[in-house]
């Protein structure tokens, strides 16, 4: 049995507002070559297929043709849905996909019904919200770690019947490193989830976090075929190819952009040889000149035409206050850093709860769209 984990497509992102279709559409293209060239009997998607609950119609047109392509290359497809995607959406001809050989699991009581191929059980379990399975399942807490368990523990009472089983996920797993792109799914300011939640079953695929990662043996992350945020310099992009009781090796994507960061004075940067093998990367640039340049961005864009990001950081200047770190941050850190600039002092405690119910009650609002 031959597997190919991806994850975390994010179709319709884009980055620093340069288009990534095209991108993701090679992608696409590597991975149906890669089923073809490998035999590989099954394509595990473990979620996020989507970068939001709406997405645009190209994005939708290029998932369309991606599944088509992967079930005509030989392949079956299961597919889970992440906390970008809207699960009631995915699931849309879901019913008719099965009959086809394109498996889309997105409602939670759906985690321990196996897909079998050739024997194997294949459980996807969706992206749990805590808040919305907590009172169906009588979950001892409102935590990822209380609602995987939970599907855990109904998989391996069915997974005995088979002679095999992977298991697909989308959480974050205690130990995983994050980069800037992933938006945060803590609950009460707990998103970890303990790796032996995953104990007993013959491999799992997670998705979420957008680089690729051994949790152990038998659970990793593929992480995301693109970089989607300047923190992901250096990650080897692509896909795990699985051979169930013998090991994975990583497949690596094509780069269509590399992506890089530089830092220093402005005349340098535009001068030197040494910086000529970023010519045609997507950059992000930081400035130390002791005085600001005029035109600093037209002036890198002509010896590196892809700049995408610029900031300043003079070396000898008077300290500045730092800017704030938006990405990656959970929104209700964002927000009361947001009142204690506006107010001059912290959110009330009342108001700090407050808050982040609004916040849940958003995010599980839009899991529900």
């Amino acid at each position: 049995m031959r597997i190919l984990h991806t994850s975390d497509w994010h179709l319709g992102r884009s980055f620093h507002r340069e288009s990534l279709l095209s991108a993701q559409a090679a992608f696409v293209d590597h991975l149906v070559e890669t089923v073809l060239a490998e035999q590989v009997d099954v394509v595990a998607v473990a979620g996020d297929v989507y970068d939001r609950a709406l997405p645009p119609v190209d994005a939708v047109a290029l998932l369309d043709e991606a599944l088509g392509r992967l079930r005509g290359a030989g392949a079956r497809v299961v597919l889970i849905s992440g906390n970008h995607d809207s699960a009631l959406r995915l699931r849309f001809g879901s019913a008719l996909f099965e009959a086809a050989g394109v498996h889309v699991r997105t409602s939670p009581d759906q985690s321990w019904e196996p897909v079998l191929v050739d024997g194997v059980a294949f459980y996807g379990i969706p992206y749990l919200e805590p808040e919305l399975v907590r009172a169906a399942w009588e979950l001892p807490d409102r935590s990822h770690t209380a609602a995987i368990s939970h599907a855990m523990t109904r998989i391996r009472a069915d997974a005995v019947r088979h002679r095999a089983s992977v298991v697909l996920s989308h959480c974050f797993v205690t130990g995983g490193q994050v980069s800037d792109s992933e938006r945060d799914i803590s609950v009460g300011g707990v998103a970890h989830v303990p790796l032996q939640v995953f104990d007993g079953v013959d491999y799992v695929a997670l998705g979420h976090l957008h680089g690729r990662q051994r949790m152990s043996e038998t659970v990793r992350y593929s992480g995301s075929p693109l970089a989607y945020s300047f923190s992901e310099v250096g990650h080897l992009k692509g896909s795990w190819l699985v051979t169930l009781g013998e090991g994975a090796e990583f497949v690596p994507a094509p780069v269509p952009r590399p992506v890089g960061r530089l830092r220093g004075e402005l005349e340098e940067l535009l001068t030197l040889p040494a910086y000529e093998g970023y010519e045609d990367h997507w950059l992000q640039v930081v400035l130390t000149d002791a005085v600001r340049p005029k035109s600093a961005m037209e002036r890198l864009r002509a010896r590196f035409p892809h700049t995408l990001a610029l900031s300043f950081d003079p070396v000898g200047a008077a300290p500045a206050a730092q800017p704030v770190r938006l990405s990656g941050r959970p929104e209700a850190e964002v927000a009361l850093d947001f009142v204690r600039e506006v107010r001059g002092e912290p959110a009330a405690p009342e108001e700090e709860d407050l808050l982040r119910q609004a916040i849940e009650a958003s995010r599980v609002k839009e899991t529900m769209a």
